[in-house]
C-alpha cells in the first residue's frame, strides 16, 4: 500500500509562523505535523510514501534524509503549484495500484488501512472521506409562520459534512488528471460526477484536525499528548 502526501502548499493562513518553515514542518510536541503523518500511514500498511513538495522544498528534503521511517519516504517536487491532484499526475508511473492522498495539514486518528480496504470494495475510482462538523452560527434563528413568530432559536450550530483531506485514487484516475497544469480536488469530484460516474464516501467518526489557522495549531498542540505522542521518533512503537 502506498500513499502521496501533499506538503507544497504555502500556508498562508498560518504566517508568520510558516514564513521560513513550511506547514508540513510546524513541530508539534516532539514531533512534526509531517513526521505523524507519516509514522500513522507505517502503523496501518503503507510500505512507500510520496511527498509532494513545491514550497521550501529544500527544507522538506533536508528533513527528511534525517529521519529514519522504516519504510522508503521519496519527494516529488513541483516546479509551480498544480492543487490537490496535480501532483499526482507526477508520479503515474510509481502508482500502479489503489492509493492513499493526503493534505500535508492533516492530523486524525482514522484507521487508514480499514478506509482503503473499505475504498477498493466500492465501484470508485475516488473515495473521499468526509466530516462533519459543527460551526456556531452567530445570530439568532427566526421561525415564523406568515406574519408572526411562532419561536426562536438562539445561536444554533450549523452542521456540514466537508471533505477531509483524505482520499483512495485507483490508477484509473490517471487518465482524467491533465498534466502540467493546476488541478484540484474539488475539480476531479465535479468532472466525474459530470461524466456520470460514482464517487465514494467514507465518514470519518474519530478525532480530526485541519491545521489551516492559527487557532488550529495550538489545538494540534494540545491534541498531541492524549493522541499523537506514541508516533514522535523514539516512542515505543
Amino acid at each position: 500500500m502506498k500513499a502521496v502526501i501533499l506538503a507544497g502548499g504555502l500556508g498562508e493562513r498560518l504566517r508568520p509562523l510558516t514564513a521560513m518553515i513550511p506547514k508540513p514542518l510546524l513541530p508539534i510536541g516532539e514531533s512534526s505535523v509531517l513526521d505523524i503523518q507519516i509514522r500513522s500511514l507505517v502503523r496501518h500498511g503503507v510500505d512507500e510514501v510520496f511527498i509532494a513538495t513545491n514550497y521550501l522544498a529544500d527544507y522538506v528534503e533536508r528533513h527528511l534524509r534525517a529521519q529514519r521511517y522504516g519504510i522508503p519516504v521519496r519527494v516529488s517536487r513541483e516546479s509551480e503549484p498544480l492543487g490537490t491532484c496535480g501532483p499526482v499526475g507526477l508520479l503515474e508511473a510509481e502508482l500502479r495500484a489503489p492509493f492513499l492522498l493526503l493534505n500535508g495539514d492533516v492530523l486524525t486518528t482514522l484507521d487508514l488501512r480499514h478506509t482503503y480496504e473499505f475504498a477498493l470494495g466500492l465501484d470508485a475510482d475516488l473515495t473521499v472521506v468526509t466530516k462533519e462538523i459543527l460551526t456556531p452560527f452567530a445570530f439568532g434563528r427566526v421561525l415564523a409562520e406568515g406574519s408572526y413568530i411562532s419561536g426562536v432559536q438562539e445561536k444554533p450550530d450549523l452542521r456540514f459534512e466537508i471533505l477531509a483531506g483524505i482520499y483512495v485514487l485507483k490508477p484509473a484516475l490517471f487518465a482524467l488528471i491533465p498534466r502540467g497544469r493546476y488541478y484540484g480536488i474539488d475539480a476531479l469530484i465535479k468532472d466525474l460526477l459530470a461524466a456520470g460516474r460514482k464517487v465514494g464516501r467514507y465518514v470519518c467518526a474519530d478525532y480530526w484536525l485541519d491545521i489551516g489557522e492559527t487557532s488550529d495549531y495550538q489545538a494540534a498542540q494540545e491534541a498531541y499528548a492524549r493522541y499523537f505522542r506514541h508516533l514522535a521518533a523514539g516512542a515505543e512503537r
